[in-house]
């Protein structure tokens, strides 16, 4: 199978999805939309993932790119493609479904715990509980038709499924240890005391075991890939 990571930031990558790939022997192919990279055909993947970013969904002027962007998006979920996107791209997916984005009463940065109450697939290889990093200012409102799965102290909407191939997650389970350094440098000027902004010295100290999060993942990417279009 072949995976396509969208990416909106050099330090925003697919992580720990590009170590699933290489595991099930799957191919990933990576469009960097802030280069100018064209968009792939959509015949051309069997698994879309939306990566994140800093930017706002309605950054237009900023970033030209976001209108194909969104235009692509709207081709690949009516063509019944699988597709995950994780933080910002979990926003553009449910703007994209008919939610609203908006400012979320608290940031939350930093590695936090999510309850994740809809354990039906894709989910069911998740743990009820399971500490991950989080990293964004804005949220999302329930798409019309979607499942909401997760939640933390910080922000009601952690998760949603629509239909059984499209998945948004705020949170970031991809993220390793090298991808939260790379993304606390670049994003320092966020790390602003707050409730749920931890410091650049916790993200390094509080990390937990990676394990947990690396089986939710995988066996979410696992269902999601089994529903490729024909």
């Amino acid at each position: 199978m072949t995976v396509h990571s969208l990416e909106h930031q050099s330090y925003e990558g697919p992580g720990r999805i590009a170590d699933w790939a290489a595991a099930r022997g799957h191919t990933l192919a990576r469009t960097a939309l802030y280069a100018s990279e064209a968009l792939p055909a959509l015949a051309a993947f069997d698994l879309l993932v939306v990566m994140g970013g800093s930017m706002n969904i309605y950054e237009h002027r900023v970033h030209p790119w976001l209108v194909a962007e969104k235009a692509f998006l709207a081709e690949a979920v009516a063509a019944g493609k699988p597709v995950l996107g994780i933080c910002l791209g979990a926003q553009l997916l449910a703007d994209l479904l008919g939610g609203k984005v908006v400012q979320n009463p608290e940031k939350e940065i930093g590695w936090w715990p999510v309850r994740v109450f809809d354990r039906r697939p894709p989910f069911n290889a998740f743990p009820e509980r399971l500490t991950v990093m989080h990293w964004h200012g804005d949220t999302f409102t329930l798409p019309p038709g979607a499942r909401r799965v997760a939640e933390s102290d910080g922000c009601v909407q952690q998760a949603f499924v629509h239909g059984d191939r499209v998945v948004g997650l705020q949170f970031h389970l991809e993220q390793g240890p090298v991808n939260v350094t790379d993304l606390a440098t670049a994003c320092a000027a966020e790390l602003v005391p707050a409730r749920y902004v931890q410091t650049r010295a916790q993200l390094a100290t509080l990390q937990p075991d990676l394990a947990p999060g690396d089986t939710a993942l995988f066996g979410l990417l696992d269902a999601l890939i089994l529903h490729q279009a024909p």
